[in-house]
């Protein structure tokens, strides 16, 4: 039973997603975003861009409709060069009054992206996946937690939309009682005023109600990016390997660093003993060497191990307690003597050398 607990609470996902979890999500296509931000940036550039560009537009409307009610009746035979002259005519008066729209709605929504996720390209989201045409799990969609908030959402957004268009519309009562006594142009205006600070008000609206979106999105975002204690201790051997698996190279990996060191044994000059704890092997060359090098040190095991080398193949052993430590200490394998140590060096080997003759 207690396993089965620890088990049940190693696979809840209570811990926060990794760094890694998080970019391979990001290759995904999954990412931070809240539709209503983008929706509602774009709403309301649009809407400003045409408040504040109503003048020129409806010169373009204008010249429009004036050219194709006077100089496009005059035409008295439309064959078929005359008909691609109007339509390519029409293309070009049209293009100058919808491009603008067009352009400010696209570098708002992609200025609306780029805000919540910053730049990305996958096409991972387009990729066909069989699973979401099951439909247990899209009644499970419908019936889920984010439905209901979606729907309390658009809930919100036509009450609040609704009552500031409402308001809006009350506000200007008379003027818009008043219309059906005036004339005709100024019908037209009155109407473009109010429908783009309509269009406006609504905008502001809908940023609002986005931002409490973008928090919610947030939310449910770094929710179902939890991962499990067990999640994370899959991602750490699958990324940085097993710890089990590292330890046994590292081990072999020390194996073989000892049987090659345990090689140079042989071909050293003098063995340095502390007696019992420590063992140092050095060798030196006056003709390739400026100073004796350490090709083998050990504690303990390795340095009982050593000593047992060294006397096979008939190495000298000097028992010197502090330079033995203070070598270990101090010089790595294969590193040379350092200044200090060249007086109480210098005495050994000419005292090995000097063996080495009588032998």
């Amino acid at each position: 039973m207690l396993r089965l607990d620890l088990q049940f609470f190693a696979g809840e996902k209570t811990e926060k997603a990794t760094q890694k979890k998080r970019q391979d999500s990001r290759k995904k296509g999954q990412v931070l975003k809240s539709q209503d931000v983008t929706s509602s940036i774009v709403l309301l550039a649009v809407f400003l861009f045409l408040f504040f560009s109503a003048g020129f537009m409806g010169n373009r409307f204008f010249h429009f409709f004036s050219q194709a009610f006077s100089q496009y009746i005059l035409i008295g035979v439309l064959d078929e060069d005359t008909a691609l002259l109007i339509y390519f005519d029409v293309l070009v008066q049209m293009a100058f009054i919808l491009l603008p729209v067009m352009l400010i709605a696209m570098i708002a929504g992609v200025a609306g992206n780029l805000f919540q996720f910053g730049l990305l390209f996958t096409m991972e989201p387009l990729k066909i996946d069989l699973k979401k045409l099951d439909p247990i799990k899209g009644l499970k969609r419908i019936f889920s937690m984010r439905a209901i908030v979606e729907l309390m959402k658009s809930l919100l957004k036509i009450s609040l939309i609704g009552t500031v268009t409402v308001l809006i519309i009350w506000m200007n009562i008379d003027r818009v009682l008043g219309l059906a006594f005036k004339s005709p142009w100024i019908v037209l205006t009155s109407v473009a005023k109010l429908a783009a600070l309509m269009g406006i008000s609504a905008s502001f609206v809908l940023l609002f109600i986005s931002v409490l979106d973008f928090f919610y999105q947030k939310y449910d975002y770094e929710k179902n990016l939890r991962m499990s204690k067990q999640d994370i201790k899959d991602e750490y051997k699958n990324t940085e390997g097993d710890p089990i698996i590292k330890s046994r190279i590292k081990q072999r990996q020390r194996e073989m660093a000892m049987r090659r060191m345990m090689q140079e044994i042989p071909n050293a000059d003098v063995v340095i003993t502390n007696p019992t704890h420590f063992a140092i092997a050095l060798k030196y060359d006056d003709g390739n060497m400026d100073a004796p090098i350490v090709v083998a040190k050990g504690v303990d095991f390795v340095a009982q191990k050593m000593k047992l080398i060294a006397k096979e193949h008939d190495i000298i052993m000097v028992e010197n307690r502090p330079l033995a430590r203070a070598l270990y200490d101090d010089v790595e394998i294969g590193g040379r003597i350092p200044e200090q140590f060249f007086k109480a060096i210098a005495e050994i080997l000419a005292y090995v050398y000097r063996i080495q003759r009588k032998i």
